[in-house]
């Protein structure tokens, strides 16, 4: 990489937060990829008749392995036992889904918002959240290794 024509300073901060940068690049993609594949699938599978639930559970599939593979490989460069990790992984977004599961109908049906908006809002708490569990929990360091 080119990294040594940097300043100095600049080389020690990217040092410094590698693994960060690294997780808001992957989040990047994550979020377009997260973003985008509900709205497709939705545009894409509502007319022949898919209600908005299934679609949910279907682009959460999708999403949820999306990022782990985005998060093991990249961000967090992980040699661990990949069915324990996704285990982890799927924890954290397991959790998340069973809340979106309740809150989207609340949502959609209740204060009458669009599901692609609404999906939209809610994955903000997964995003914002997903760092700090991942990194000490998921894809945390066992210590000598």
């Amino acid at each position: 990489m080119l990294l040594h024509i940097l300043p100095l300073q600049v080389q020690t901060f990217i040092a410094r937060h590698d693994k960060k940068m690294r997780f808001l690049i992957a989040g990047g993609v994550n979020t377009l990829v997260g973003l985008s594949v509900y709205p497709l699938l939705y545009l894409w599978l509502e007319p022949l008749g898919w209600d908005y639930i299934k679609i949910l559970l279907l682009a959460q599939v999708i999403c949820i392995t999306f990022s782990f593979i985005s998060n093991k490989y990249f961000v967090f460069k992980t040699k661990g036992n990949i069915q324990k990790e996704y285990a982890k992984f799927f924890l954290f977004h397991g959790f998340y889904l069973a809340l979106n599961l309740v809150c989207l109908p609340v949502l959609v049906e209740k204060a009458g918002i669009n599901p692609i908006i609404s999906q939209t809002l809610f994955s903000i708490a997964i995003i914002i959240s997903s760092y700090f569990w991942h990194n000490f929990i998921t894809f945390k360091k066992i210590k000598g290794s």
